[in-house]
């Protein structure tokens, strides 16, 4: 399986530039996916060492065959633990791509998108127990409420999952072409895809846990990296991109920043670009889905 079949990585130069490499550091790549970004990164080791963490099965067939790479088939919220257990107990930079990958994407079977007709699954480790078919048919109508207005952002949630407890009643939903034939008659008129969109994104995000994932990563990552390690993060959604934005910034999600009686910042980070860096025109032409995408970097404060 390749890399371009699999996912196009997004603004790959950029990413790389950010974790500034030592040749003989140690990274993480803590979304392997396709792979693009870790090869990357390995052209610039020499006897550094490259960790890459994924929970899909899938992407275990993108494993680059190099003795400076190593393949951690866990979630990321488990970084800390699964380094140690590879007696690794800090590193020089790590690497998130935040986006679902293309091959998740196009593969029918795994329920992620409009476009195809498949099970309503959307689990990113395709062993765990909940899956989007699950959610739709056994969560009350205020839980589903919740997600689809928070995780979601869709303006009308709470009439949205008044009807889907009551559709399910007599039709259970099982397939993404069922599903979005429903949701057609609760779409704004001309913004049908984009409605879609944001209640499949609703659904993925809570099949996954991803924003309590990301949470625990972000946290368990400002543990582990050295003094003046790099962190880079690339999101591709409001609710993703306010957290790594947050930390890196305030140094905690929620709440104003701190500061010392001298009036300086008390943050285990320092952002090192100002601001989002988004992708340029040409690739976003060339590749549609870094459009959205948001790259943040910042490097551990000393202690």
């Amino acid at each position: 399986m390749t890399e371009s079949i699999y996912h196009i990585p997004v603004m790959l130069a950029k990413c790389t530039e950010g974790l500034s490499i030592d040749p003989n550091g140690i990274y993480v790549d803590v979304t392997f996916g396709g792979g693009g970004h870790s090869r990357e990164i390995l052209k610039h080791l020499d006897k550094g060492h490259l960790y890459g963490f994924d929970q899909d099965v899938d992407a275990e067939a993108n494993i680059p065959a190099s003795d400076n790479f190593t393949f951690v088939a866990a979630n990321f919220r488990d970084l800390k633990r699964y380094l140690r257990l590879h007696g690794v107990k800090k590193v020089d930079g790590i690497l998130a791509d935040l986006g679902i990958s293309s091959h998740q994407i196009d593969e029918p079977s795994r329920g992620f998108s409009t476009r195809f007709s498949g099970d309503l699954d959307m689990r990113m480790n395709q062993s765990a127990d909940v899956s989007a078919k699950e959610v739709l048919n056994t969560y009350d109508e205020g839980r589903l409420h919740k997600i689809l207005g928070m995780y979601g952002e869709v303006k009308n949630a709470k009439t949205l999952a008044q009807a889907i407890v009551s559709e399910r009643s007599s039709q259970p939903f099982e397939t993404t072409e069922g599903f979005t034939s429903f949701l057609k008659r609760y779409a704004p008129r001309g913004k049908d895809f984009k409605y879609y969109a944001q209640v499949f994104q609703a659904l993925r995000i809570e099949v996954n846990d991803e924003m309590g994932a990301l949470e625990e990563m972000l946290l368990e990552a400002v543990e582990v990296l050295k003094p003046e390690g790099r962190l880079v993060v690339m999101s591709y959604h409001s609710l993703e991109d306010r957290l790594v934005k947050s930390l890196m910034i305030k140094g905690k999600f929620q709440g104003e920043v701190e500061k010392d009686f001298y009036g300086n910042l008390i943050r285990p980070l320092e952002p090192i670009s100002r601001g989002a860096v988004v992708a340029d025109a040409e690739e976003i032409a060339s590749n549609p889905r870094a459009r959205s995408a948001k790259l943040r970097i910042a490097k551990k404060v000393e202690a």
